[in-house]
């Protein structure tokens, strides 16, 4: 037995089994690259044996208790959860299965690709919207079924082209993630799980701006909307744009913005892009490159029924479920200390 095999032998019952399932797809990938396994690959397959292991046993700790939230399960400690030390904290845009990103503004650090009709000013894009009521967050889906690509943990039934009716494995289950993470925090959140593209595609947008306008109606002061989309380039399958925080490997977000460019009643759309950008503005500070630039295009996108209503895309169909759960986590860590200004 080599010493780096009794190494990895004795680091297997000691590392973190959350650090496990963060690391099994990024080391899987380096593997596939490499003839033989170096040996702390042994340490990665010891502790998914012992994962195994610890569920068929149901320890004393319970580490892998199946009524674990996402955010507990992506969460390295318990310490990360109440507090993120984001000083010392390293990013990196993956190039690998992205796309070069390219943009037409800048506001600050905040990059924008407009294309819309209007000419983007500074005024405009000055974050200086006020909100009367930050504690109350609306999340839906206009594209419900929209989902990633499965993994060995994440696997499912797909329909038609990165799509699925089960909601444990669409875009969904990302905004649990999210929801669960404001709530922690101590926002009222509402997650509209209405399934709005299925059976027909066709009238989604049509069908989502009734169940918003329902659950306005519940709640009139929300102004926080998030219409939250996964987002796909063409023929383009295997896009996946990812971003290395820390330890962690996540799918970067991006935000949409209509606006009334096409001749729709939409009075609101400056003040969307003005969340969007206070939003970007502290991401960009706190992990750069966790989002790409904003896009602000003629169409309305629903976003006319809230002071600060957007699409946040998360991911692509190259992305995997557990990276858009895991960028949730710096998401609303951002997203508080916006709200909390």
């Amino acid at each position: 037995m080599t010493k780096g095999y009794q190494y990895a032998k004795q680091m297997t019952y000691t590392a973190s089994l959350n650090q496990t399932i963060s690391l099994i797809p990024y080391l899987d990938t380096q593997q596939q690259t490499k003839k033989t396994k170096p040996w702390f690959s042994v340490i990665l397959d010891q502790q998914f044996l012992i994962k195994q292991c610890l569920t068929a046993k149901q320890t004393e700790e319970d580490i892998n208790n199946p009524k674990e939230s996402d955010s507990t399960v992506f969460a390295e400690d318990s310490k990360e959860q109440n507090s993120m030390d984001t000083a010392s904290t390293q990013t990196q845009v993956i190039e690998e299965k992205n796309i070069k990103e390219t943009y037409t503004n800048t506001y600050g650090n905040v990059e924008i690709k407009n294309a819309s009709k209007y000419t983007l000013t500074d005024d405009i894009l000055k974050p200086d919207l006020t909100l009367e009521d930050k504690k109350d967050i609306l999340i839906f889906h206009t594209h419900t079924c929209e989902s990633y690509t499965p993994t060995e943990q994440m696997s499912y039934d797909m329909m038609g082209s990165y799509r699925t009716t089960d909601l444990q494995y669409s875009v969904v289950r990302v905004g649990n993630a999210l929801a669960e993470q404001m709530e922690k925090r101590g926002y009222t959140v509402k997650h509209d799980t209405t399934v709005n593209d299925y059976p027909a595609f066709t009238g989604s947008y049509k069908r989502s701006m009734e169940a918003v306008k329902k659950d306005l109606e519940e709640n009139s002061s929300t102004q926080i909307v998030f219409d939250l989309h996964r987002d796909a380039v063409g023929s383009k399958n295997d896009y996946a744009p990812v971003v290395r925080i820390g330890e962690d490997y996540v799918a970067q977000i991006m935000f949409v913005i209509g606006t009334d460019g096409g001749g729709l009643y939409h009075p609101n759309w400056q003040q969307n892009l003005k969340f969007a950008v206070a939003v970007q503005q502290v991401a960009n500070e706190k992990y750069p490159g966790l989002f790409r630039p904003i896009i602000v295009r003629d169409s309305r996108y629903n976003q006319h029924l809230a002071k600060a209503a957007t699409i946040i895309e998360v991911g692509a169909t190259g992305n995997t479920l557990e990276q858009c759960i895991g960028s949730m986590k710096y998401f609303s860590d951002v997203l508080d200390e916006v709200l909390r200004k």
